[in-house]
């Protein structure tokens, strides 16, 4: 009788030792195997066409949801791949140092068609990439570990304002500079048309302050954003250089980036010491001849005339020549008939900007330390600036913003450097006219085919 007790303690303690969860769910799983034979049961009773659930149907249904699972995540694993992709095929390639026998190849020895008539550019097939070469004359010798170093440096610069600089070959005295093919015209063309004068692709006020935008985000991107503390500028800004694509966008790109540094027309440490002053006084003690180049007439700022060396200073009064251009339409510099003298003048533009800003000669200092306004009213003042801005926008602008862009190209071409402006401050206020100017076009919205000039002229 003892034994007998001592073994069902036994057994107590065992059924006490077992985890609780384990019968629950065997009972679980029996009721729902019972339920599951009567369904069927009930199912086979009333010819349902649903078949009985066996172990072999339960058993293949996760083995379903889980492909139907890897097929989804195949298919992301897909998309993801082909995104990456085109992600790296939207970015430039390192850049190429071309052996001269692929340009000559390229260009049919240069015997092909030039692409424009006053440069020696050759519009091309590289690599299988359209493209457009140029040609420059060296202003020093360059190894082919330089090249590489400074196509490295240049090629990393990826901004919607800058075309793309896809490589470089050298050939005795002469690089060609490979860049990608934009298509558009240039912002001198689209201002002025020889064959039809009256006629202008850029007919609005908010096309100019776009392009106007654009050119001076890329050029701050040129100055203050390439990094590696180092001091990089255009030095080729002018309205030739600025290409605009074709409608809808008429985004505006800048041409030519890297061309300075490449050819030999920066001062090897003039990157290093970051002085311009230092630099150019030095070049003009020396009276160094090879470092001379001629720019273009109408954009060289005073101190680039006089030392032939580029800045981001005088990149500043360049773009201040090509921001008049965009308001007036005119060219910087134009020979006009003076009927009393019965000979031709030079009449600049930044003079008659000038003028009509209603601007003395003395040196006042004004805003943003450009040249001082006399004290006419502001009626006759907007009445000569409505006579300077381009005609064929048919009045039909902001007067204040337009005196604002006016006064902002008039402290960039400053004569001296030092009061000029930084390209970050300008392209922060062309940006804040240009969402002003957004504001006044929508207005114009609300009255279609109107436009009301109260200005005297």
């Amino acid at each position: 009788m003892l034994t007998s007790l001592v073994q069902m303690c036994k057994s107590f303690r065992r059924t006490d030792a077992t985890e609780p969860t384990d019968t629950p769910r065997s009972s679980r799983s029996s009721r729902t195997s019972r339920s599951s034979k009567r369904s069927s049961s009930q199912s086979e009773s009333h010819d349902s066409p649903t078949p009985p659930i066996t172990p072999s149907s339960s058993s293949a249904e996760p083995s379903s949801s889980w492909s139907r699972s890897n097929r989804g995540s195949s298919k992301a694993s897909l998309s993801s791949k082909t995104s990456l992709s085109s992600i790296r095929e939207s970015l430039p390639e390192n850049p190429h140092v071309y052996d001269f026998s692929e340009i000559c190849a390229a260009t049919n020895n240069f015997l092909a068609i030039r692409f424009s008539s006053s440069s020696a550019a050759w519009r091309c097939s590289l690599h299988g990439k359209d493209a457009i070469l140029f040609r420059r004359r060296l202003r020093r010798s360059m190894e082919a570990s330089r090249l590489g170093e400074r196509l490295s440096l240049i090629c990393r610069s990826h901004h919607a304002s800058l075309i793309n600089l896809l490589g470089a070959s050298i050939s005795g005295d002469d690089i060609y500079l490979v860049y990608e093919y934009v298509k558009g015209a240039s912002l001198a063309d689209c201002l002025r048309n020889n064959k039809n004068p009256n006629f202008t692709v850029l007919s609005n006020w908010m096309l100019r302050m776009q392009v106007a935008m654009d050119i001076a985000k890329g050029l701050d991107y040129i100055h203050n954003s390439l990094g590696l503390n180092q001091n990089f500028i255009h030095n080729h800004i002018k309205s030739t250089s600025v290409l605009v694509m074709d409608q809808p966008s008429f985004h505006a790109t800048i041409c030519h980036f890297g061309t300075a540094e490449l050819c030999g027309e920066i001062p090897e440490d003039q990157h290093q010491e970051g002085n311009w002053e230092a630099t150019s006084s030095r070049l003009e003690r020396a009276d160094s001849r090879k470092m001379r180049f001629e720019g273009t007439v109408g954009y060289m700022s005073p101190e680039f005339q006089a030392t032939g060396i580029g800045t981001q200073k005088s990149d500043v009064f360049a773009f201040g020549v090509v921001l008049l251009e965009l308001l007036s339409g005119k060219e910087p510099l134009r020979y006009m008939l003076d009927g009393e003298k019965a000979e031709y003048r030079r009449v600049s533009l930044i003079e008659t900007a000038m003028e009509a800003m209603g601007e003395e000669d003395t040196e006042e200092e004004g805003e943003g330390g450009g040249r001082g306004r006399n004290g006419n009213g502001n009626g006759n003042g907007s009445g000569r600036l409505r006579r300077w801005v381009d005609q064929r926008l048919k009045d039909s602008f902001p007067i204040e913003i337009a005196e604002k862009m006016t006064r902002v190209a008039l402290d960039c071409v400053d004569v001296d450097p030092e009061r000029r402006p930084k390209m970050r401050d300008v392209a922060g206020k062309i940006s804040k006219l240009y969402l002003k100017s957004e504001r006044w076009s929508k207005t114009l919205d609300l009255l279609p085919n109107l436009t009301i000039s109260l200005a005297p002229r």
